[in-house]
């Protein structure tokens, strides 16, 4: 097979994934708060993939400016990534038909009805994350248009299975809709064996971390272009009684504190000085900030330094444009080496 051929391939594994997106390549950026903002979402788009947008805490005005300022950078498709949580997730919800925003993720839980109601018959598609096939099948009969699985080699929350095994568990099961797969993916090659499996497309989000167009600090970046796949860690739990939300960062000294922070609490409360409930908020309000901080103002010591274990095939400053271009070729590259190796 020559790398035309190899490509119409990739174009037809990857066609209901592009179908559904409206874009070029089935490759997502993933949603990274404050990361994930207009110049990197639309730079994703305008390169042939399909950016979207991390509203995070954003209020609805925040978000219609949001939406609005990357509108005017592309009238390539993108979509908005909304946090069930959001104690204002209806009225985002209505920004973003309001906006005519195409598509829009629903991420941190199972979508409300209602919230769902609003984006459908505001003629968006929305897409959910299901971390388990149980999961996937209820969002399949709530009437979700795509799924995302997520593996737990993904930066930030995370789940406890891997991408391989949730592929394995969800794409033989789920063919009424498209299936996007994430977590730890970083090469071309990766995409197309989950395309074979039948995965519609690949959501990437640590890969885009050190674009050019991406506006986080400079000290942000080169902390992602100096670590290795191994330095990408899950946020450790001491002690049961207090839970602690697995979040996959970069290890640096804020991880340690973390830890510090949580032998200091949990002794507090051994010793009766510290009730569980203002343990268990001490514990969860450490982070509180530290995302920002690490994004925003390069503080790469105490900040947050969410990144999946892709991290280590982030090795140079790259264009939204090179990157998905990149992807693109080792992907046709290993269809027409696969093909050539079979003759």
């Amino acid at each position: 097979m020559d790398m035309t051929a190899a490509r119409a391939r990739l174009d037809r594994l990857w066609a209901r994934g592009t179908g559904y997106l409206g874009c070029e390549v089935a490759i997502l950026g993933g949603a990274m708060t404050w990361v994930s903002e207009r110049t990197l979402v639309s730079a994703i788009s305008e390169a042939g993939g399909f950016g979207v947008l991390a509203c995070g805490s954003m209020k609805p005005d925040m978000l219609a400016a949001e939406i609005a300022a990357t509108q005017a950078r592309t009238a390539k498709p993108f979509g908005v990534n909304l946090i069930v949580m959001h104690p204002d997730l209806a009225a985002l919800a209505r920004v973003c038909v309001d906006a005519r925003v195409p598509h829009v993720v629903l991420a941190g839980g199972l979508p409300p009805a209602e919230t769902v109601k609003i984006l459908k018959d505001g003629g968006i598609k929305v897409a959910a994350f299901a971390p388990a096939p149980v999961i996937a099948k209820k969002l399949v009969r709530a009437g979700i248009d795509a799924l995302v699985i997520e593996g737990m080699e993904a930066g930030g929350h995370t789940g406890a299975v891997s991408t391989t095994v949730l592929a394995q568990e969800i794409l033989p099961l789920i063919r009424e809709i498209p299936v996007f797969v994430a977590g730890g993916i970083g090469r071309g090659e990766a995409i197309v064996s989950f395309l074979e499996m039948g995965a519609a497309g690949a959501q990437l989000g640590t890969r885009f971390v050190c674009a050019t167009e991406c506006v986080a600090h400079p000290a942000f970046k080169k902390a992602f272009l100096r670590a290795s796949a191994r330095d990408a860690v899950l946020s450790v739990q001491i002690d049961p009684r207090f839970p602690v939300i697995p979040v996959r960062a970069l290890a640096n000294k804020g991880t340690e504190r973390f830890m510090e922070c949580q032998r200091e609490v949990i002794a507090k409360v051994d010793a009766g000085a510290l009730d569980a409930k203002a343990a268990q908020l001490e514990i969860e309000h450490f982070w509180a900030g530290a995302l920002r901080r690490a994004v925003v103002d390069g503080d790469v010591e105490n900040g947050s330094l969410m990144a999946g274990q892709s991290v280590g095939m982030v090795t140079r400053e790259q264009s939204c444009r090179e990157i998905v271009g990149e992807l693109v070729d080792q992907a046709v590259a290993a269809l027409a080496a696969r093909e050539a190796g079979a003759a």
